[in-house]
């Protein structure tokens, strides 16, 4: 299983996701096909499927051009609001991209059709990814526009964060930096953020990006996925996790970044 990272428009990341052993490939959230299409001729694959994690235009705006420049590529999403949507999928729908199973994880909130991409290669030692969209961020998650902190807690807790720990989480955008500032607030003695936040300045400076993480370092500084201990909890003022949930990300809304 071989990832490509695409970045795209100013913070937003496409991702060529190829099977080694067919040469089958699928692109998630293809919001510039030409780009996509380079990427592709490039490894010299064959493109056949569109992943896409939700409706918002900068992950499905380019799905309409895509299939017109490549025809009869199937295109996935959990929402009839996806652009040339080709097979609506549910939680735990399974599909194959060569030899790779991908299944797919319904994590509402963000928006109410979110859908994150399980993918993992059958008989083998390679650790699984999971192309989160705008659910799980490093360090951070999406905003809760059509959804409730019952389900963003739901998504992050109980269906991502019990995922095999060493899942690659690849996201829909280059927030690391700013996220980890506010990790930082809520946990200011936490040294894995600390860590975390050097590490993301100095490749940010070297013009590389700050992903994957995997699922078990987010639960190390991720204050969303952290809402079980007590730390946050004390800074939320809430000893529900549900409704830590709910105060941080109402504070990370109203968040002003420092310049540190």
């Amino acid at each position: 299983m071989k990832v490509e990272i695409l970045p795209a428009l100013t913070d937003n990341y496409m991702y060529l996701l190829i099977d080694q052993d067919t040469r089958e490939a699928a692109i998630v959230d293809p919001v510039q096909p030409q780009k996509v299409l380079d990427a592709v001729k490039k490894h010299g694959v064959k493109l056949t499927t569109v992943l896409t994690t939700h409706h918002h235009w900068d992950h499905a705006g380019g799905n309409e051009k895509l299939v017109k420049m490549e025809p009869g590529l199937r295109v996935y999403g959990g929402d009839g609001r996806v652009g040339a949507l080709t097979q609506k999928v549910s939680h735990l729908t399974a599909l194959k991209v060569g030899s790779l199973s991908v299944k797919c994880l319904s994590t509402p909130c963000h928006t109410s059709g979110h859908i994150c991409y399980y993918v993992t290669k059958p008989n083998s030692s390679e650790p699984p990814a999971v192309f989160t969209g705008d659910t799980l961020f490093v360090a951070g998650c999406g905003k809760f526009f059509e959804g409730t902190p019952e389900e963003m807690y739901k998504a992050l807790i109980e269906i991502l964060g019990s995922l095999d720990p060493k899942t690659r989480v690849y996201c829909g955008h280059e927030y690391t930096i700013n996220n980890l500032k506010f990790a930082r607030h809520v946990e200011p003695s936490n040294p894995s953020i600390q860590e975390k936040l050097a590490w993301a300045k100095a490749q940010y400076d070297s013009g590389e990006p700050t992903i994957p993480s995997t699922i078990a370092e987010e639960f190390t500084y991720n204050p969303f996925m952290r809402v079980r201990e007590k730390s946050v909890q004390e800074h939320a003022g809430e000893s529900d996790p549900v409704r830590a949930m709910g105060a941080i990300r109402k504070e990370k809304d109203n968040f002003r970044v420092p310049k540190d």
